[in-house]
């Protein structure tokens, strides 16, 4: 793409090496942007390039710390919004509290909340990447276009992993086999299923809907000798494995690697039911806390994940960690979308579950 004078990038603190392998694709310079904090931590920007008129895109993404980043792109949309911006556009590859879009208990969705935070500092357009579930896209009153990594890991797959027609794809519980089906179709590989998973899924945790009723003195209710039915509590069957994972490469794909117990205690079962070789593909890759520690001493080959977060940190405490990189997906789509061309192409290569 040739330099555009109505074109900006700007970028916060959370992943400046993405911004600017952006900005470098798309031939622009980042525009000047200072964001800081006051000595009781609010948050400050100042930009120093005047935006009026122009089309901006802010590159921000979750990162560990995920509230600051967030105050961060809500202060730079609106400056944009208060200095006459033709156009502001979140690019944010991963979409923080996008885990919690569901109500729990007597809690809120805050995904929803982030989003209507978003939409009023002044977004116009947002480009995300591998939702947590896609119609968190319904939460914003703009434009959303959540891009997939899936072309990036499959080709990975193809060309460093070897031998990887002797692979079978590995969904880690019954909740990701759609995606991992997804994958075998693309490759023409077998699935195997993990079941059995201790730790607890979606389902399974209590949302108080099935709390009963206050006792009244008065019901306008049938009397009926039972009353309201208790659901009969559930019991995880031991930890097993669908599929023949012997004397074969087990690859399990995830859209996100946080917290890397469940993928360690899978890796195990894996190698005890015969694989030589595990890899565990994702394209967020949060790996908090102690997570590094864990992959180096656990049965995991290699860990591959996208640059939509920085991670170099984890990097240097685990020689397993891989990082494909995406920035051309996210320079195309900012190309497209500033030159009015469709996004379509983008996603004719998706896996079939996105």
């Amino acid at each position: 793409m040739d330099p555009t004078t109505d074109i900006m990038i700007i970028s916060g603190n959370s992943h400046l090496e993405l911004a600017n392998l952006v900005a470098r694709q798309i031939g622009v310079k980042p525009a000047r942007c200072a964001v800081s904090f006051t000595t009781n931590r609010e948050t400050s920007v100042q930009i120093s390039d005047s935006v009026r008129g122009k089309d901006i895109y802010i590159i921000q993404t979750g990162s560990k710390d995920v509230n600051n980043s967030i105050m961060e792109l809500l202060i730079m949309a609106y400056a944009c919004k208060t200095s006459s911006a033709r156009s502001i556009v979140g690019v944010i590859p991963y979409l923080p509290y996008s885990k919690q879009c569901k109500m729990r208990k007597r809690g809120s969705i805050v995904s929803k909340l982030l989003a209507e935070m978003l939409c009023s500092s002044g977004l116009t357009h947002v480009i995300t990447m591998d939702l947590y579930q896609k119609e968190i896209q319904g939460f914003f009153e703009c434009p959303v276009d959540n891009l997939r990594a899936s072309p990036f890991l499959l080709q990975y797959i193809q060309e460093c992993i070897p031998d990887y027609r002797n692979a079978i794809i590995v969904a880690r519980n019954p909740g990701s086999a759609k995606k991992a089906t997804s994958y075998a179709e693309r490759l023409r590989l077998a699935i195997a299923v993990i079941h059995g998973e201790q730790k607890e899924s979606d389902s399974d945790m209590v949302d108080g809907r099935n709390s009963p009723p206050p006792s009244t003195s008065r019901s306008r209710t049938m009397d009926v000798e039972v009353g309201v039915p208790q659901h009969p509590a559930k019991e995880k069957p031991l930890i097993n494995v669908v599929g023949d994972v012997g004397g074969r490469i087990a690859i399990m794909v995830d859209d996100m690697i946080d917290d890397v117990e469940s993928f360690v205690a899978a890796a195990e079962v894996l190698k005890d039911r015969g694989a030589y070789k595990i890899y565990v593909l994702a394209t967020h890759g949060l790996l908090s806390s102690d997570a590094p520690r864990l992959i180096e001493s656990s049965p995991i080959d290699e860990v591959v994940v996208t640059n939509t977060i920085p991670h170099e940190t984890q990097k240097m405490q685990c020689h397993k960690i891989k990082t494909v990189d995406i920035s051309i997906l996210l320079s195309e789509a900012i190309r497209r979308i500033h030159n009015k061309e469709s996004m379509s192409y983008l996603f004719k290569n998706a896996t079939v579950e996105d």
